[in-house]
């Protein structure tokens, strides 16, 4: 029987060596100094290595998928808001007066909710379901979930992108909500970088002082009653993820299968990056960093994923809200690669420094 995981990271390919020279050439011919937009040419020229073409195609339109999961670590303390708000998220979200659907509606990007693991009641309409289970088990005192509700959150994460990419979209954001899903994000961030709880650990929906110590704490007893082995990525997500941070993981290999990029938000889809990255390094070559999160591990995985992020509000509401802000800037960068003029045939150099004045 087909192994569908194993033939989803087989179709990954890598960027296109080629694609993105010539996008690199190009930018050097483009009719304004080179290197004036700054990371917006190296974006433009990630996007042309990624689809294989120069001048790339428009990243547009885009589309937002929001993964949903409640996790049995809330019992342990993490955080001050009570497990139900999962679920109520879930309905704001399908309502349209969520802060991700105002930010998308200004984008133009459609949105879409999906409910992989909420523990609650999600309303009827306006939620794709694709749950696998009714939220996590306590990373703490086992795993989160077995190796085959891994991969079956996964492999919906993958579902999902591959439907809205047959819709059309050419641009994927992956946003998130759970209740206490920054702990097992930092978990994932110390399974895949070896940073240390304290570290990769942060405030979260805001705990104080003594909620933060508890979070690291239960960060390192779950990292310690695993031990983490960073080459069976599968048994990692399954010993210390979420559901939602599986479907994310998914979402982003589909993504790079398809060769339509995606931008990642906070430390939900960095984390969950990570995971993707180790069961397919090449994946990275189809994503952009949105946004730098407030929550610091998201820093640590973005730089062991080598991607430099083109926002730093000092957000952390998650959602996909920091990734969605950065959506039009993806597409400027591809916009001005295929619409500036070139300076064909002139030979232009840098001008020489004026002549010094003596005082």
């Amino acid at each position: 029987m087909p192994d569908p995981l194993r033939q989803l990271l087989d179709a990954i390919g890598p960027a296109d060596p080629a694609a993105a020279a010539a996008a690199a050439e190009r930018q050097r011919r483009l009719a304004k100094p080179p290197g004036s937009l700054g990371d917006l040419e190296d974006v433009a020229v990630r996007l042309a290595g990624s689809a294989g073409r120069c001048p790339p195609p428009l990243p547009e339109p885009a589309a937002v998928a929001v993964f949903a999961g409640d996790h049995g670590v809330h019992a342990r303390g993490v955080t001050p808001w009570p497990q139900e708000v999962t679920a109520h998220m879930v309905a704001a979200f399908a309502s349209g007066g969520a802060v991700v659907n105002a930010l998308a509606r200004q984008v133009g990007a459609r949105m879409v909710v999906v409910d992989v693991g909420v523990a609650g009641t999600v309303p009827a309409d306006g939620v794709l379901r694709r749950r696998v289970r009714s939220g996590t088990a306590d990373l703490s005192s086992g795993p989160a979930m077995t190796r085959q509700e891994a991969t079956a959150a996964l492999l919906a994460g993958a579902g999902v992108a591959r439907d809205l990419v047959a819709a059309g979209a050419r641009l994927l954001v992956a946003g998130d909500m759970g209740i206490a899903n920054t702990t097992p994000a930092a978990a994932l961030v110390c399974a895949f970088t070896g940073a240390s709880p304290s570290a990769a650990t942060g405030r979260g929906t805001g705990v104080d002082d003594d909620g933060l110590a508890r979070k690291v704490a239960v960060v390192a007893e779950a990292i310690a009653l695993h031990a983490p082995d960073a080459a069976d990525p599968v048994g990692v997500l399954a010993a210390l993820g979420g559901l939602e941070h599986a479907a994310i993981a998914g979402f982003l290999l589909q993504a790079a299968a398809s060769r339509v990029p995606a931008v990642l938000d906070g430390v939900i889809a960095c984390s969950a990056a990570l995971v993707a990255h180790a069961l397919c390094p090449v994946a990275a070559d189809h994503w952009v960093a949105g946004h730098r999160s407030a929550e610091p591990g998201a820093t640590l995985a973005l730089q062991a994923l080598g991607l430099r992020p083109l926002l730093d509000l000092g957000m952390r509401l998650g959602e996909g809200t920091g990734a969605v802000l950065a959506v039009p800037l993806v597409q400027a960068a591809a916009r001005t690669l295929r619409e500036v003029a070139t300076l064909e045939g002139a030979e232009i150099t840098a001008p020489a420094a004026g002549p010094t004045v003596a005082p």
